[in-house]
């Protein structure tokens, strides 16, 4: 209310809190400082003064960059928490839980700084905070960031601010928000806009303020930059008067008013698979009330899973067009959408969406489904939408229900336009809106479509449908009937790809998910966005803005396809579609921004989503009430909309505010393993069900399937961490010792099967198990694990050979460094073999032995690697976690080229490296045809370059060859990459025999490279870890410090580089001491790097070593002695050791 905050904060903390007992110690609050953006240098001096106010003002202070004490246990001894300069998203969901229930509970928050630049995807916290950063001086603009200003006090009756100046003048860098405070922030200090210069202009402009919020106290200061403001008594009794309120009265918490919910636990969810490998390229699927599914493939083929029988028949065919004939063009139609009519059990209707062969429509037709049977004689054709064939792509295609009693029926339709460059043509859409409008051209150009307002494609449509088959309009549609030049089913316009839909079954929302463009960059002056996937929500009927639009309303320009120029960008309050192919409305309604959007690379603004090939889904909002008790998903997912992509396999669950907007996404079973999840729905019993296309495009894929998500309330199976066998291959008798390590959550005793593949199964008591085989051949083992209340988990299959041995291959160096190799020093390395008990057949001339550099290889993926056979497979595993393999196959037919077939092409191209991870990282389209390969900008280099090395391993025709079984290397990395890994590869294949196959050894052995590239654990003091675009570096401290790196021996190392980057060049030398196995050893060397010109944006620390020759590991204490005490925003980002 109005009148409470105009009252001391220590009068409203006492009427807040007056129900709850006082703590009987005295206050203890905590400084939060992780960072995950910018790292502020001000930070140690921020924790130096909390730490001095309270041993002077009677509170405990404890510090933490751990997320992990961000739960009930640990937060419920704190009476409030300092979130001090922050940045980025610091917590994950369970952590951003507790944290709101901390606050519900009665607890403190303190907000310094970059506070809020922090979790921008979690509106809870924005609220609590009041405002997110925008930007300060020196960001859109050339000002310093730094500079003097003047701050207003309007509210000089409050502790925080009675002893300040009423016009305030100080030094800092001055933060501008993203939006007005909400109305119950109570602003203490505002700053004179006219005081400085730069920055985003906000009129009344708040610099601290604090209100109470859901059970809790939150104040918030953005000053706090420099360290000298931590020296200064007006900020520092600012601060304290922050403290001290969101303290109140020290009460202990009350957990029984927290309103959030902490989220189940992951293992209380559990995938079921009712159907892997009997689907066809499957698009949509419908749960019948008796549990029996009803799956539509696209080349006509109706199949029914029957859930008594767990068995999948075929139950009906179409003649539908799903194949071009224009060779290089891939058909998206056939068979698209499909749903039951809500009254089902009475009336047997189901709704299909289709493409005829005969007609170049896509159809909506009711039909009934009865006996096991869709008889096409019922057939009831209620809409056409025209189509133009023999091009790809966007059909849409999905149907979904409203809610009530009035057969509201919605079904999306693709804008029906090509993406691709049209060939022949010198000026294209490279990826961005399509908008060539010129005779001839008509597919390229989805202003005919989805940006017309009297065509059907591009849109979702509405109508109630009539139990005749035919349809009226309902109220509320985009257009009224009879508007000219529009047609009244249009709910919503201006979408590009809306593949999969969903309406809320209480509010009548519509959500869906919109496959978006394939630019990879902006081009912002003149042609418009990078490519973004969309999520959207319409509470009411609008245009979505393609192709004008897309993202947050991130506009595109007028392009002239004749002479390359570009025009204005289109405005969102006022588009209009000037395209000779238009026959609707010329002004277009204003354009809606989406919901969720993210592009190929990181999202700033939702970083939950990953990075990768996209194609965002909608599933359903689920309300626990409309379902039984026993099957459905626990109340924390109430109200909650599931959204989930195709490319990346994720489900997020999106809590809603109570008007629909967005509040925060997490994920959902973040375990679940999915293959290309194509449609999503909610069963009678509550349960989820998922469709999954498949890996490949266009193809029978043996991993599509049907699979239920179950939520295990009460008992819960065992979990299984890890089962091992002791030998893999072995001759007759071939004995296996197999191990499982198993956990039951309610730790219940355990009873195990064994599977040993040969139709021999084995009960024990024990998690161990010994067998013998006698038979040759291959076996693939399996263990169940079963509690004594009867639930039950399996294991993944281990594979095994019964009658040969693999051959046992070592490779050793000798003499040298033996951390890591130093270019320019021979390495010596020997290869041998033992091919089981008799080592005289092993036949030198089968060894082969080769050497290549891999970025990111260290030893300790080396013991993985030859679990995996030949050492390139670590790149064919490292693939198979992404989203490769949907678009990719090995050596087989899918949209895009196998892999074989990459091999093949780049095997004489001595840049086949370079180019290949250039479109692996950029993505693209135009080598193998019209298709665009997905963007991967944040794949890890090391990641990369082994995916290429597996790639270009496929082509054997051309094989380097071996080097000899023992020998030298003279280490020399190719100039791009000199901090890769020297790898020693070796294998050997032995001879088999009469029907025993053969059998093949790998050894790997690793030198690291010379240059150290930070992982993010080192052991360092004063220095502060950070990444920056993908990169580990340490921040200088404003002090003394040093950072420590392990295990490193000095045999041969000459010198040693630090390199460092800044945001301002170094005023003074920068010094270092090298000292050996602690930060007061012996000083093995020392160096310095001198003052730098002001323009330089890095430069190197040179340590001359005094020669190190004992030959033993060491730890390196590199220690900083700072040549003035002013702070540096600078960091180390590598140390190179170097033999000259």
């Amino acid at each position: 209310m109005k009148k409470i905050v105009l009252v001391m904060f220590a009068a409203l903390s006492c009427i807040y809190l007056s129900c709850n007992k006082t703590r009987p110690d005295k206050p203890r609050v905590l400084i939060f400082s992780k960072t995950m953006g910018f790292h502020h240098a001000s930070i140690d001096a921020g924790i130096a003064a909390i730490k001095k106010l309270g041993a002077e003002n009677g509170f405990d202070v404890d510090t933490t960059k751990n997320s992990a004490m961000f739960n009930d246990d640990t937060l419920k001894k704190y009476s409030t928490v300092i979130f001090l300069s922050t940045t980025g998203d610091v917590l994950d969901y369970r952590q951003e839980a507790a944290f709101e229930r901390y606050i519900q509970a009665g607890g403190g928050y303190v907000g310094i700084h970059a506070a809020a630049d922090t979790e921008y995807d979690w509106g809870w916290y924005g609220r609590l905070v009041g405002a997110w950063f925008y930007d300060h001086p020196g960001i859109n603009d050339k000002n310093p960031n730094v500079q003097a200003g003047t701050y207003n006090i309007v509210d000089a009756n409050n502790d925080a601010t009675k002893d300040l100046p009423k016009v305030w003048k100080r030094t800092d860098e001055f933060y501008s928000f993203r939006k007005p405070l909400a109305e119950d922030v109570h602003v203490l200090i505002t700053l004179d806009e006219n005081s400085y210069k730069g920055g985003k202009r906000m009129g009344l402009h708040p610099a601290t303020w604090f209100h109470d919020f859901d059970g809790g106290r939150a104040f918030y200061t953005a000053m706090g930059h420099t360290d000298e403001s931590y020296k200064e008594a007006g900020f520092l009794k600012m601060l304290l008067a922050g403290i001290k309120y969101a303290i109140g009265d020290n009460k202990e918490l009350d957990y029984g008013k927290a309103k959030t919910q902490n989220p189940p636990d992951e293992d209380r969810f559990k995938k079921t698979q009712l159907s892997t490998g009997e689907f066809f390229e499957p698009t949509e699927m419908t749960i019948l009330p008796n549990f029996d599914i009803l799956v539509i493939q696209r080349r006509g083929e109706i199949m029914l899973y029957k859930h008594d029988t767990q068995k999948v028949k075929q139950v009906g065919f179409f003649d539908v067009y799903w194949k071009a004939h224009v060779p290089n063009v891939n058909a998206e139609e056939g068979m698209l959408g499909l749903a039951k009519d809500p009254d089902f059990a009475n009336n047997n209707w189901i709704y299909i969406y289709y493409s005829p062969a005969d007609s170049s429509v896509n159809r909506l037709s009711r039909f009934t489904f009865k006996n096991d049977t869709v008889d096409k004689k019922t057939e009831k054709v209620i809409l056409e939408v025209k189509s133009q064939r023999e091009i790809c792509c966007h059909t849409g295609g999905s149907i979904a229900f409203g809610p009530g009693p009035d057969k509201m029926l919605f079904f999306s339709a693709g804008d029906n336009s090509t993406p691709f460059d049209e060939k022949g043509q010198k000026y294209v859409s490279s990826g961005y809106a399509p908008l060539d409008d010129r005779p001839g051209h008509q597919q390229f150009d989805a202003r005919r479509s989805a940006g017309n307002t009297n065509d059907l494609r591009g849109k979702i449509l509405r109508i109630k449908l009539k139990d005749d088959g035919t349809y009226e309009i309902p109220e509320g549609n985009l257009f009224p009937k009879g508007t000219p030049k529009t047609r009244p089913e249009i709910y919503v316009m201006g979408d590009r790809n809306p593949y999969r839909i969903s309406v809320d079954q209480k509010n009548g929302y519509l959500y869906w998910g919109e496959v978006g463009p394939d630019a990879h960059n902006d081009s912002l002056d003149t042609r418009g966005p990078m490519g973004y996937d969309e999520v959207n929500q319409a509470r009411e009927a609008g245009n979505f803005g393609w192709p004008y639009f897309v993202g947050n309303n991130k506009p595109y320009h007028e392009y002239n396809y004749e002479t390359g120029k570009s025009g204005p960008a289109f405005d969102p309050k006022h588009p209009v579609n000037h395209s000779r192919n238009n026959t609707g409305l010329v002004d277009l309604p204003p354009a809606h921004p989406a919901f969720i959007w993210y592009p190929y690379g990181p999202s700033a603004d939702f970083p939950q989503v990953g990075t990768g090939g996209r194609n965002a889904m909608a599933g359903p909002v689920y309300y626990t009430d409309m379902f039984p008790e026993d099957t459905r998903l626990p109340d924390y997912y109430n109200g909650k909309f599931l959204a989930y992509d195709w490319m990346r396999g994720w489900i997020k669950a999106v809590t809603l505010q109570p008007n629909g907007d967005f509040d925060k996404m997490e994920p959902f079973f973040p375990k679940l393993k999915v293959n290309s999840m194509i449609d999503m729905e909610v069963g009678p019993d509550g349960r989820l069900y998922g469709l999954e296309y498949g890996s490949g495009w266009f193809s029978r894929n043996p991993d599509a399937g049907l699979f239920r998500i179950d939520y295990i309330a009460g008992n819960r199976p065992p979990e299984i961490s890890s089962f091992k066998v002791d030998k893999k291959s072995g001759v007759l008798p071939f004995t296996v010792k197999l191990s499982v390590a198993a956990r039951d959550p309610e730790k219940d005793n355990i009873s195990y099967t064994w599977n040993l593949g040969n139709g021999v199964t084995k009960q024990t008591t024990t998690p161990t198990l010994s067998y013998t085989y006698t038979t040759v051949g291959d076996y693939k083992i399996t263990v169940e694990t079963k509690d004594d209340k009867g639930a039950a988990s399996k294991s993944a299959p281990i594979a095994v050979y019964a009658g040969n041995e693999q051959p046992t291959v070592n490779i050793s160096v000798s003499g040298g460094n033996k951390s890591f190799y130093l270019p320019g020093l021979p390495v010596k390395y020997a290869v041998t073999v033992t091919d089981g008990p008799d080592t005289k057949a092993v036949d030198p001339k089968r060894i082969y032995v080769g050497v290549d550099y891999i970025d990111g290889f260290d030893k300790a993926q080396s013991a993985a690697q030859l679990e995996q056979g030949e050492p390139e497979n670590r790149g064919k595993t490292i693939m198979l976690t992404m989203d490769c393999k949907s678009c990719h196959k090995e050596d087989g037919k899918s949209i895009g080229p196998s892999f074989v077939q990459v091999a093949a092409r780049y095997k004489k191209d001595p840049n086949a490296a370079a180019k290949l991870s250039q479109k692996v990282i950029k993505g693209g389209a135009g080598v193998w045809g019209e298709t665009a390969m997905s963007a991967h900008p944040t794949i890890k280099k090391g990641d990369l370059d082994q995916i290429i090395n597996w790639v270009l391993s496929l082509d054997k025709s051309d094989q380097k060859p071996s080097l000899p079984a023992s020998g030298t290397i003279l280490p020399a990395p190719p100039e791009k990459q000199q901090s890769a890994a020297l790898v020693i590869s070796a294998k050997y294949t032995d001879d088999g025999g009469n029907d025993i196959k053969k059998m093949t050894g790998n050894a790997i052995l690793s030198l690291n490279s010379s240059t150290y590239l930070f992982k993010g654990s080192e052991k360092f003091s004063g220095f502060t870890a950070f990444k920056y675009n993908g990169i580990n570096l340490i921040i200088y401290p404003a002090g003394d410090g040093w950072f420590e790196l392990d295990n490193i021996d000095l045999t041969g190392v000459r010198s040693i580089n630090l390199t460092n980057f800044w945001q301002a060049a170094p005023t003074a030398p920068v010094n270092f001491e090298l000292r050996l196995d602690s930060e007061t050893g012996p000083v093995a060397g020392k160096g310095s790097m001198p003052v730098p010109a002001k323009d330089a944006k890095g430069g190197a620390v040179h340590i001359t070593l005094n020669p190190v020759t004992d030959g033993k590991m060491h730890k390196l204490f590199f220690v900083y002695k700072p040549a003035t005490k002013a702070a540096m925003t600078a960091g180390v980002t590598s140390v190179i050791f170097s033999a000259k």
